[in-house]
């Protein structure tokens, strides 16, 4: 019966609620809107407040209030008994202290795509909600992450802000956050503002500025997306106690060979990893259990087979499925045969 009537439910919706909306994960709730009810085939619910008009508040799902894209310039008057609140792609500029008084039961607020400032953010105007988990505020104009942010976020996204820095205190004590994104701003370095947060587990600061990987990662990392920086040189033992670090993405950035300690990728757990485009003349030794190599666009001479297999033989072979190693300078006449049993995986490689 439950098959039936969920497959009943998706038939019965628009196309346009089935289609993902790419940037925004939590695009699909908004088929839970109501296509009829509008004419009083049931009654609203007014608890704790009447809807604004210019938003939707479904019946059936009395707890969500939906006003994105309807060309907000200010806040609405939220009811307290809404959990998620949906905002974005609106020209909303501001945020008073007093403009969630009435909404401290949200569990989602969804503001991305606005023109937020961070000095018309009030320095209160995220203090009451307590148990917020969800904030997205990617694609308005921050210049500095807002502050008393709730610290039961378990998801932030900053990114695609213009935010030049990030104190301890915009983030301490956040001990449930597992995923920030910080990509896209004017960052220059982190400071130890990632200290503390022990549950994080994506980390993704590509397309800022910085010059060394961040200080204070948590041990429980599980993809660290760095490309787009302008990092040069990595840390002695790097990688040596994320025993959970599955993907690293450090493409576009400053690496040479005398930048990457000895060692540094041949760790046990990468699933992937992304050194394309720098300035690497030699392919560094990584791990037999890797499966994904990106290396093209740099200035690699010569195809070193010891990098993937330290002994080659029948029992002795790397897992990697994907090895790019196209825009730099070597060819296919380059690659010795015994590639052939030490990458014997791999669907093909790309020189």
């Amino acid at each position: 019966m439950h098959v039936v009537c969920g497959f009943l439910l998706a038939w019965a919706l628009p196309l346009s609620f089935a289609i993902d909306d790419g940037n925004d994960p939590f695009h699909w709730l908004s088929a839970l809107r109501s296509r009829g009810y509008a004419e009083g085939s049931l009654l609203a619910d007014t608890t704790g407040g009447e809807c604004p008009e210019v938003c939707d508040c479904p019946p059936t799902f009395p707890i969500a209030m939906y006003c994105d894209g309807r060309g907000l310039t200010a806040m609405p008057t939220v009811p307290s008994r809404m959990k998620y609140l949906y905002l974005q792609h609106n020209r909303i500029s501001a945020m008073p202290d007093s403009a969630l008084d009435n909404a401290t039961n949200l569990v989602w607020l969804m503001m991305h795509h606005n023109e937020l400032s961070t000095d018309k953010i009030g320095k209160r105007a995220f203090a009451r909600l307590q148990g917020l988990e969800r904030l997205y505020l990617q694609h308005n104009n921050l210049t500095s992450a807002p502050t008393n942010l709730p610290r039961t976020l378990r998801d932030l996204r900053l990114n695609n802000n213009h935010i030049n820095t990030i104190t301890p205190a915009a983030l301490g004590g956040m001990d449930n956050l597992t995923i920030l994104y910080l990509s896209n701003n004017d960052l220059t370095e982190m400071g130890t503002s990632l200290t503390g947060l022990n549950s994080l587990t994506l980390l993704d600061v590509s397309g800022n500025r910085l010059n060394k990987v961040p200080e204070g990662l948590p041990e429980h990392i599980h993809q660290l997306y760095l490309e787009s920086n302008a990092i040069s040189t990595l840390p002695e033992g790097f990688l040596g106690k994320f025993t959970q670090l599955q993907y690293i993405r450090m493409g576009h950035n400053q690496l040479t060979d005398k930048g990457i300690p000895r060692g540094t990728f041949n760790v046990t757990g990468l699933v992937e990893l992304d050194l394309s485009f720098n300035q690497l003349e030699r392919i560094p030794p990584v791990s037999h259990t890797l499966e994904h190599l990106y290396l093209q666009a740099n200035h690699i001479k010569e195809f070193t087979l010891s990098s993937f297999c330290s002994v080659v033989d029948v029992m002795n072979f790397s897992k990697l499925r994907t090895v790019r190693l196209e825009g730099n300078e070597i060819s296919a006449a380059d690659v010795p045969s015994e590639s052939a049993l030490c990458l014997r995986l791999a669907s093909s490689i790309d020189v």
